[in-house]
Order: C-alpha cells, then sequence, then structure tokens
C-alpha cells in the first residue's frame, strides 16, 4: 500500500484504542501526528481529555494537543486552519500527516470543507431566535417552508437550532443554507485521504472505558480539576462541558463520594461513545472499518 501522498485519518469511539494505533503507524511510515479531537486541544485539561503521554510524545511527533487557552473559544473553522497549515508542513517535510481523534465535526470539515456564510449581525439572529420562541417550532417551522422551501429533505421539523439556522441565513443573505453548502470544498482531493474507522465491539468497548476512568483519578484527575475550578472559566465555554469536570466537582465538594463519581462518569463516556458509534454510521459510511483484533494485521500489510 502506497502511502506518501496520503493524509491518513483515525476515527473511532473514546477509549478504542486509536491513538495508539495512530503511534505504531507513525513510527512504521514515518508520520507525524494531528489532533482531531475537540477537548484535547485544551491546555488545563490533560488527563481528563486522555492527551497523550511524555512517553507517547517521545516517539512521535504530536501536533495540535493542549496548546489553546481554554479561556478562549476555539470552533471547528479555528481548528480546520491550524489543521490545514499542519498537515502542508508535514506534507512539505516529505512525511505523512496522522490525524485521529473522535470528533466527527473535524473529519467531516476537513474531507468536505466548511462553508463561510456571510456574517450575520447578532441584532439579526436575536430577533429570529425570539421569533421562533414566540410562536413555537412547529408554526416557526412552517414559516421557514415557505422561506425556503429547499431545506424539507434537510431539516427535521423538530430541530430548532438549524431552523433557526437556515431561517436567518435565507433571510440575511438571500441564499439557501443548502446553496450555501452545496458551494463548499474541501482543500484537499478525495483520493488523498486514507480513512480509517477503529470499530470496537460493545461490550468490550465498556470495560475499556471503566477501566481508563479508574487509571484517570489515579493517574491525578481530581488535582486536574482543582487547578481547572480555580480557573473560575465560564460554565458556557466547551471545556467547562468536559466529561467529569462536573463530576469531580461534586467530589471535591464531598455531594458525592469515588465511587459515585466513576460511574456517573463511566456512564457519561458510555453515552459519548454511542453518540460517536452513531455518527460514524451516519457520516462515515466509505470509511474502512477495522477490528481492533485487525490492526496489526494492517500494520503488517503496509
Amino acid at each position: 500500500m502506497d502511502l506518501k501522498s496520503k493524509i491518513i485519518l483515525i476515527y473511532g469511539p473514546t477509549a478504542s484504542g486509536k491513538s495508539d494505533f495512530a503511534i505504531k503507524l507513525a513510527k512504521k511510515i514515518k508520520g507525524e501526528i494531528i489532533n482531531a479531537d475537540s477537548m484535547q486541544v485544551y491546555r488545563e485539561l490533560k488527563v481528563l481529555t486522555a492527551r497523550p503521554s511524555k512517553n507517547d510524545l517521545k516517539k512521535i511527533k504530536h501536533h495540535l494537543y493542549g496548546f489553546q487557552n481554554s479561556k478562549i473559544d476555539f470552533s471547528t473553522g479555528d481548528w480546520l486552519k491550524v489543521a490545514i497549515k499542519t498537515i502542508n508542513k508535514i506534507k512539505n517535510k516529505k512525511k505523512i500527516p496522522i490525524l485521529v481523534g473522535g470528533t466527527g465535526l473535524y473529519f467531516k470539515a476537513l474531507t468536505e470543507g466548511l462553508v463561510e456564510i456571510t456574517a450575520i449581525p447578532k441584532k439579526f439572529r436575536a430577533k429570529i431566535r425570539l421569533l421562533q420562541k414566540s410562536i413555537g417550532q412547529e408554526k416557526f417551522y412552517q414559516k421557514l417552508l415557505k422561506l425556503d422551501p429547499t431545506i424539507i429533505n434537510h431539516i427535521k421539523s423538530t430541530d430548532i437550532q438549524r431552523s433557526v439556522r437556515a431561517y436567518e441565513v435565507k433571510l440575511f443573505t438571500k441564499k439557501s443554507i443548502t446553496e450555501w453548502y452545496k458551494s463548499t470544498k474541501s482543500k484537499f482531493k478525495k483520493k488523498e485521504f486514507l480513512k480509517l474507522y477503529v470499530d470496537y465491539p460493545r461490550k468490550e468497548l465498556i470495560e475499556r472505558i471503566n477501566l481508563r476512568i479508574k487509571k484517570m483519578l489515579d493517574m491525578g484527575a481530581i488535582l486536574e480539576v482543582k487547578r481547572f475550578l480555580k480557573l473560575k472559566i465560564s460554565k458556557n465555554k466547551s471545556v467547562s462541558k468536559a466529561i467529569g469536570v462536573n463530576e469531580i466537582k461534586d467530589l471535591i465538594k464531598k455531594k458525592i463520594d469515588k465511587d459515585e463519581v466513576i460511574e456517573k462518569i463511566s456512564i457519561k463516556t458510555r453515552q459519548y461513545a454511542k453518540r460517536q458509534v452513531t455518527w460514524a454510521r451516519g457520516h462515515m459510511r466509505s470509511w474502512k472499518k477495522i477490528e481492533p483484533k485487525r490492526l496489526n494485521t494492517f500494520l503488517k500489510k503496509i
């Protein structure tokens, strides 16, 4: 398999072993790893977000891990810009970029492009949100269909967020949101991507998740959250919603004990892993599925 001109993408649910696989692959093909996980970009939560260890970082060059201040918003668009620059930088060194992570939206943006809609004033957007709230979603969706009939097969009648977005885009830009998306393209050619999906059996994945959470607590997740809370970062920031922050916060306040923390984080992580798998089913049908037991076989064939 000739991988010299490829950009390798590795996706999988949390705790599926995709990061270890990426390191082994990078060693074999002279690759460098780029983070594609929305929580691992933040500097302040290393243990809780399962960022690569110091030992991992020594083995292979890693990019876009723990570089972002948690107090500053970091969008998919922000990630895409730095990811594209990093990919090109690695390719210029005659090495192979390997993107690994569990944020499906990042991969979608990279492979399909990210729509760049004209900026809409905040006051204008606020008026549309107020309209939706005042008349309710059912009537609002009917108004949206009259304004932009093309969205009927793209947005569900119950999807408030996307309905509001489609309404404001059409009203302000005079162009359907579906048209904006049609004109969006990736910065790279389709044939450049090698897309791999680590497909882990549900039962085994749950066992791995439980073990990971216990290990995180042993590795200092509680102390990490204590330090994080001292920063007084807004609850609305993405990083504040990282799985484990609120649960460990309750432990620190003695609202729950350690066993309850493990159980609550485990439940949330399993739910998150399920959403990741669901995303893959809907958006990654063309990706090559690899079962964990076949990862080493895949490496040998390269």
